[in-house]
């Protein structure tokens, strides 16, 4: 491939990351205070995060085994991206939690695939450079910090409402943009039933059963936290701000990828994250002045940019080549599927009985305990 053509790849590519977390950046601090502001108990938000993860779960994997054996990942998605926006329109005509329990079912049917076909599509293009992976997907980041600062500010002169337009509207423009996205196919070297088998072994169960715990351990974060910064009185901006420092720490390690991984294992980064994971759950309890919250949100650099990549690298470099789509599918799966799903139930269920700030008490130890079990299988 000549590098004229390879930097137009990885620009789409990037472009595709920019928007994907962009739209991120208005769903996860606003759509469950949405739902907060439509009177649904927590019960009812985490009910509807759950079905949200655990569609991840399960339509992610058909999509990519599909995608892997039929070597069809390009064309499945942009069809899912296309098919998910035109069904996220819905949203704009009921507030009824059944009609939204029922709408995001559907949703997620075909939005579950997008971010591991898209990290399948970084893997393949970035071939011997996987180390600079940060480069591209710092992207998705920028998009989310420029998303996530101006929302607030969008809220606060209209309503809260705004943002399933904004939704919309970026998830459209990113369907688009999709079309331009290469269709690179990876030759078989061996039947594809071996690539099923890999995630059978011990080695990558029980990474994905502490990468588990670590997400589990996110609930609390990406489901209450906007809630919690409410109850404490702070306003849409100051949410927005506090998601915003949170993405501008992981830019930062994102940027320094080539860096980082060069110097130390990727099982050493591991490690070092979930130690950051539970300091950071164990602070937010605490904290409650404007200068503490944000101080805390810097940890996002390592509990989700340097997990996140690490994961990422770790997942590709032990998957054969037949099955890197299912790779990071069942990594995404078991992690921001499973792990998520779990983490909003329990957090969902144990907000109406002790309000948001005891969740990361919680939150702490579950980080700890994914920390410790990683480490003792090194």
């Amino acid at each position: 491939m000549a590098n004229n053509d390879r930097d137009s790849i990885k620009f789409v590519v990037s472009s595709q990351y920019f928007l994907y977390f962009g739209v991120l950046g208005i769903f996860l601090p606003y759509f469950n205070l949405y739902c907060y502001h439509l009177d649904f108990s927590g019960l009812q938000i985490g009910i509807l995060s759950a079905l949200r993860s655990v569609a991840m779960v399960l339509f992610s994997l058909l999509w990519s085994i599909l995608a892997d054996r039929l070597q069809i990942r390009r064309r499945l998605y942009i069809l899912c991206s296309f098919i998910s926006t035109a069904i996220w329109v819905f949203y704009l005509y009921t507030t009824d939690f059944t009609a939204m329990l029922i709408i995001t079912a559907l949703y997620v049917i075909f939005y579950a695939p997008l971010i591991s076909f898209l990290e399948a599509f970084t893997m393949d293009v970035l071939g011997e450079e996987k180390k600079s992976y940060g480069r591209i997907r710092v992207w998705g980041s920028l998009g989310f910090i420029l998303v996530v600062v101006a929302i607030g500010k969008i809220i606060d002169l209209y309503s809260i409402a705004i943002i399933l337009v904004l939704i919309l509207g970026g998830s459209l423009l990113q369907s688009v943009i999709s079309v331009r996205l290469p269709d690179i196919k990876i030759e078989k070297r061996k039947y594809f039933t071996s690539g099923i088998k890999f995630f059978l072994k011990k080695r990558i169960l029980a990474f994905l059963f502490c990468a588990f715990l670590m997400l589990v351990s996110h609930g609390a974060y990406y489901g209450f936290f906007s809630i919690h910064l409410e109850n404490l009185g702070y306003g849409n901006t100051f949410i927005g701000m506090a998601w915003a420092l949170a993405t501008v720490a992981e830019i930062l390690v994102m940027i320094k990828s080539d860096a980082i991984f060069r110097r130390f294992s990727l099982e050493n980064v591991l490690a070092f994250s979930f130690m950051a994971a539970t300091v950071r759950w164990f602070a937010l309890f605490f904290a409650t002045s404007p200068v503490a919250i944000l101080l805390v949100q810097v940890f996002h650099a390592v509990t989700y940019g340097t997990f996140h990549m690490a994961s990422i690298l770790y997942i590709d470099s032990l998957t054969p080549d037949e099955a890197k789509t299912m790779g990071q599918a069942v990594n995404n799966g078991v992690t921001y599927g499973i792990g998520l799903m779990v983490g909003f139930l329990i957090n969902g269920y144990l907000y109406e009985m002790t309000g948001s700030a005891p969740l990361f008490i919680i939150s702490g130890f579950i980080a700890l305990a994914g920390g410790l079990l990683f480490k003792g299988l090194q």
